[in-house]
């Protein structure tokens, strides 16, 4: 597994089949695409690609049609995200011993308001059961800060504490908490990790401190976008700032994952990329057509996204 990963690697969008499962044969092209578009990887399972509502099983076999498919698993994060820890390990062994870059790992969200001391002691089982499922200590933990979803806060003494205790696993930091000053936060005090951030309008800003780079869900639809802001955060153009800024908008008050699966699905003239899995449900016809017409807009502005 990669300590070293830096760039961009977007949280994959995962399209599903009229069956309701993972439709494996238009991930392998979306994830290739991708690639080809200048991402440095992806990254499976998180909050964008509905990670959490698919058994262990589903999301195991994804993994193996990827590598089948052609994606080499050193350019794959697996998001572990599971309420139960077993999962989590189940998961994490997997990638590890495919090869797989990194586990980006959350802790358990069941339970509201753990203490920092219960954070990592269920962080700690997680890396330490991977470790003794593979006979080695070779998992690279990615730590998945977004309390807004799981209400788990990776604190500044959680950080710490993992990143002592484990400190040729726990390399990095996803921020997604959408606040600014907390990422520039994180990148200031540990300067020994990597901190990818999240939200996109965040990622220049970060970078141009020491940031590492990203895992978003805009480069699904904006890849060259998105890449150009990784590779030169500290000159991006007002075109390519207005532009992210004009496609964030589109969300509004809708979940994010359906507004860029209806976006993903006028883009590859592909309504099979509409499908979410419960609880997400797809737009009502009037505002998925005022988000299609939202992007039809933009394209004519925005050239090579």
């Amino acid at each position: 597994m990669n300590t070293t990963l830096t760039g961009l690697w977007p949280a994959l969008m995962t399209p599903i089949d009229e069956q309701g499962r993972i439709d494996s044969q238009r991930a392998v092209a979306h994830a290739t695409s991708l690639l080809a578009a200048g991402c440095d990887g992806i990254t499976l399972f998180g909050t964008t690609g509905e990670g959490p509502a698919f058994p262990v099983a589903e999301r195991i076999d994804f993994v193996e049609a990827l590598i089948a498919g052609g994606i080499a698993p050193q350019r794959m994060i697996v998001c572990s995200a599971a309420a139960s820890n077993t999962d989590q390990i189940t998961l994490s062994t997997h990638a590890v011993e495919r090869d797989c870059a990194a586990v980006l790992l959350l802790p358990p969200f069941f339970f509201r308001n753990p203490s920092d001391q219960g954070v990592i002691d269920a962080v700690a089982e997680v890396i330490d059961g991977v470790n003794a499922a593979v006979g080695r200590a070779s998992m690279a933990v990615i730590l998945y800060h977004i309390p807004q979803l799981s209400s788990v806060r990776f604190t500044a003494d959680v950080i710490g504490e993992l990143a002592r205790r484990y400190p040729q696993q726990v390399f990095a930091v996803k921020d997604s908490a959408g606040d600014l000053e907390h990422s520039l936060q994180l990148v200031k005090a540990f300067p020994q990790l990597k901190v990818f951030v999240g939200a996109e309008e965040h990622i220049a800003p970060s970078m141009r401190i020491g940031g590492a780079g990203s895992v978003c869900g805009l480069a699904n639809l904006a890849p060259r976008l998105m890449s150009r802001v990784i590779r030169h955060p500290e000159q991006v153009s007002a075109q390519d700032a207005a532009v992210m800024s004009k496609l964030l908008s589109l969300i509004g008050n809708h979940s994010f994952v359906t507004v860029f699966k209806t976006i993903l699905a006028e883009q590859k003239n592909d309504p099979a990329w509409l499908r979410v899995r419960a609880p997400l449900a797809r737009l009502d016809p009037a505002a998925a057509q005022q988000v299609v017409d939202g992007y039809r807009a933009l394209r004519e502005d925005a050239a090579n996204l």
